[in-house]
């Protein structure tokens, strides 16, 4: 069976809550390899909520259903507060990134009270920012960047990261709307271990089948090479 855009591999999958420092309690989904342990596990902070991004976002989406089974990972995925998805509409109201920190630091806290192995941020776009800014825990094992506008997040976030010494991947689409290749090497030249991978024909929201293979292949590449390249079919 060929791989196709709407493609579910199986998978135990159970919805799930987080509750922030700040009170609030958030919705999400765990996906886990049906036949084991995880190798690693993706934390998913998806595109900006004013701007219709959600959990369900669908490379997001995607990397659920198929990387557990391919990749033996686990995806974690939550809308950030005051976000709806089908899952349901955390609590909360979006704080333009700032109140967001405790969404990223609840996500962090249950992959480590369920004992969910090596987490890396998986951000897009504005999920990028949060990864950024708020996602320098030493539970994450590095973070990589979908689209990242580098707006929110500035050279100061850049500079921490730098220091907190964590590999950080950038795939960064060859006609994104916000931050393209070439200004991006040159923006991320300040974090010394920071990749910078330009996507020939992307754009920032990688829509097609193709740019989603490529994405989730250079998620695998990163987190779990030994299950690279991704089949095609199953």
């Amino acid at each position: 069976m060929d791989i196709r855009a709407s493609t579910v591999l199986p998978a135990k999958r159970e919805d799930i809550e987080l509750n922030t420092a700040d009170g609030l309690t958030l919705v999400g989904e765990l996906a886990l390899p049906e036949g084991g342990s995880p190798a690693a596990t993706l934390i998913c902070l998806h595109p900006l909520p004013t701007h219709g991004g959600m959990m369900d976002s669908h490379v997001l989406r995607k990397a659920s259903y198929r990387l557990p089974a391919l990749a033996d990972l686990a995806v974690l995925r939550f809308n950030t507060r005051g976000t709806t998805s089908d899952r349901g509409t955390s609590q909360g109201a979006f704080d333009e990134g700032e109140g967001e920190r405790f969404d990223v630091a609840a996500a962090l806290e249950y992959a480590d009270f369920h004992d969910l192995p090596r987490p890396w941020l998986v951000g897009w776009s504005f999920g990028t920012e949060l990864a950024l800014k708020w996602g320098r825990d030493p539970l994450v094992q590095g973070a990589i960047l979908l689209s990242p506008p580098l707006r929110r997040a500035t050279d100061a976030d850049l500079d921490a990261w730098a220091e907190f010494g964590r590999p950080l991947v950038a795939l960064v689409p060859e006609f994104d709307d916000y931050l393209r290749p070439e200004e991006a090497e040159q923006r991320f030249s300040r974090v010394p271990q920071a990749e910078v991978v330009g996507v020939e024909g992307a754009k920032h929201l990688w829509v097609g089948e193709p740019y989603v293979r490529i994405v989730l292949n250079e998620i695998v590449k990163r987190v779990n090479p030994s299950a690279a390249p991704l089949p095609t079919a199953v």
